[in-house]
């Protein structure tokens, strides 16, 4: 595949994947210096020509999220003005996920404003993974691929050879995630039936399924400060699973969370490298998803269907 048929760019937020996409599709990574001024103004600098080209940025908006937000905003509003000819933002974390909905008064509804903002910048179509709500496909007026991140977490267990599994989904809201997963991988399945009083606070209320003697795996599409994962794995043990792997698609792992995995009782955590994790621990297994992407960017430019790749 010649390097003038499409041009991938980056910025900041997870240059190794970006860089582990074009190594796998042989392309080189777009020319871009993104530096800052002394007030923190973001300076972009495109040192190739992108008229007439299809341009993919590769940029999850994690944390510092909103620095990324922007340096993947000014990088669109570049190639537009450099007269790219498409321009897809590919997200693999797709930041404010969670604020997708009023659920009091007076709240903003910050994931629609996101998709707001990549539209207007000039993006013509998005790529993203595992959206915490998968309405928010429905929050852009432009072409948007959603790509699940189970089948890449479902070829790693399957792998493993683990006999006796039930997945178990953290909270109602995964149970869909969850059974695609346990049917991935011939497993039963179980639901922690949980109550949250405050954001970040969780609070184990009940398990539906039967644990003894089992090897769980849970499932969830983020891990943030850990808590929910946590507790409860210490519940399910509790409760008679022989031993606790878990699993998600983005690891935020923001504040406590890493101590949190380090005494609990989780055997292994298995997360992608949709974001870049700054403080590993020997119990964290990342799989790639440069692979998909990259295929995915392959079918986008060449018309063809990205479902397949999953289907």
């Amino acid at each position: 595949m010649g390097a003038e048929e499409f041009k991938i760019f980056c910025g900041n937020a997870n240059r190794p994947l970006a860089q582990e996409i074009v190594d796998y599709l042989g392309v080189p990574l777009g020319a871009a210096k993104i530096q800052r001024f002394g007030d923190g103004e973001i300076s972009l600098a495109v040192d190739e020509s992108v008229r007439g080209s299809d341009i993919y940025v590769v940029q999850p908006t994690c944390n510092p999220t909103n620095d990324n937000i922007m340096e993947l905003l000014i990088i669109i509003d570049a190639m537009r003005r450099a007269s790219a000819r498409r321009i897809t933002a590919v997200i693999p974390y797709y930041g404010y996920a969670r604020q997708e909905r009023k659920s009091r008064a007076r709240e903003p509804i910050t994931a629609k404003l996101m998709a707001n903002l990549i539209t207007t910048a000039g993006a013509d179509r998005v790529v993203t993974m595992d959206l915490h709500a998968p309405a928010i496909q429905g929050f852009f007026d432009i072409p948007l691929d959603h790509l699940p991140g189970v089948p890449i977490l479902a070829g790693y267990f399957a792998e493993k050879g683990l006999e006796n599994l039930c997945v178990v989904s953290p909270d109602l809201g995964g149970v869909t995630r969850a059974r695609n997963l346990a049917e991935r991988i011939g497993a039963t399945l179980a639901i922690i039936d949980k109550r949250r009083p405050e954001p970040n606070v969780s609070e184990i209320m009940n398990v539906i399924g039967e644990l003894k003697g089992k090897t769980v795996v849970m499932i969830d599409d983020i891990i943030d400060t850990a808590g929910t994962i946590t507790q409860g794995a210490l519940a399910l043990v509790e409760r008679g699973a022989k031993e606790v792997y878990a699993c998600c698609t983005h690891p935020v792992l923001s504040g406590p969370a890493i101590e949190r995995l380090k005494n609990s009782v989780i055997r292994e955590l298995v997360v992608t490298n949709t974001i870049p994790i700054e403080n590993m621990i020997p119990r964290i297994r990342v799989l790639s998803v440069a692979q998909l992407l990259g295929d995915a960017i392959v079918r986008i430019h060449e018309n063809l269907s990205v479902s397949k790749l999953f289907s």
